[in-house]
């Protein structure tokens, strides 16, 4: 086993790494960013927290092993998140164009409530993030840890995942992004919507 204390920062900077890679989740928190309001996106980068703490929780109940050995199951939860990919997707797809000097259309503006549970879900839409976390706990962890690690470990997602989504969030709630997303939304919103469509086709079939 692993020394604890080396074992946290490795789990820290697999989590990290996971936060930073292009994905759904960034494609949601930077379009919030640009087309919402800062609080909004920020509430948004506290629901993507939520979701990997979710995804930690359930890694540490063993509740990931349940994805591999029920494999309907698994297949269901990878069908349920690809589908709502390709939700998002499409209202990116569709919902883009019009004249850039108008103002957005009200449909795709979030409000903070909305922006967290968009967030969350969006989060929580691939499966395959539990049995990532289930590998890393049982490659650095022992059998039987400290009952603190099952506050620590999901609390440790938490921050890192919503801290670094809120720094995305409030980056590009500035003036400066939001004039380029409004000059070029019609195709950044296309590119955008593709991308989430491609990632959802990608996460059914796999």
């Amino acid at each position: 086993m692993t020394d604890l204390p080396v074992a946290l920062l490795s789990i820290a900077g697999a989590i990290l790494r996971g936060a930073m890679s292009p994905g759904p989740s960034f494609i949601m928190i930077v379009r919030t960013a640009v087309v919402s309001s800062r609080l909004s996106a920020l509430s948004a980068a506290l629901g993507m927290g939520v979701g990997c703490m979710i995804f930690a929780a359930i890694a540490l109940a063993g509740l990931h092993s349940l994805l591999t050995l029920v494999p309907w199951l698994y297949s269901a939860l990878k069908m349920a998140g690809g589908i709502y990919l390709l939700w998002l997707g499409g209202n990116m797809l569709f919902r883009s164009g019009g004249n850039p000097a108008e103002p957005l259309a009200s449909a795709s503006v979030l409000r903070p409530g909305r922006a967290f549970l968009t967030g969350m879900a969006t989060q929580l839409s691939n499966p395959n993030t539990a049995i990532v976390f289930g590998s890393i706990f049982a490659a650095l962890l022992s059998q039987h840890i400290s009952p603190v690690l099952y506050l620590v470990l999901p609390a440790m997602a938490f921050a890192i995942d919503a801290l670094w989504y809120s720094l995305v969030a409030w980056l590009l709630s500035a003036s400066r992004p939001r004039q380029v997303y409004l000059r070029y939304r019609t195709w950044l919103d296309k590119a955008g919507g593709l991308v989430l469509g491609y990632l959802g086709l990608r996460l059914i079939l796999r």
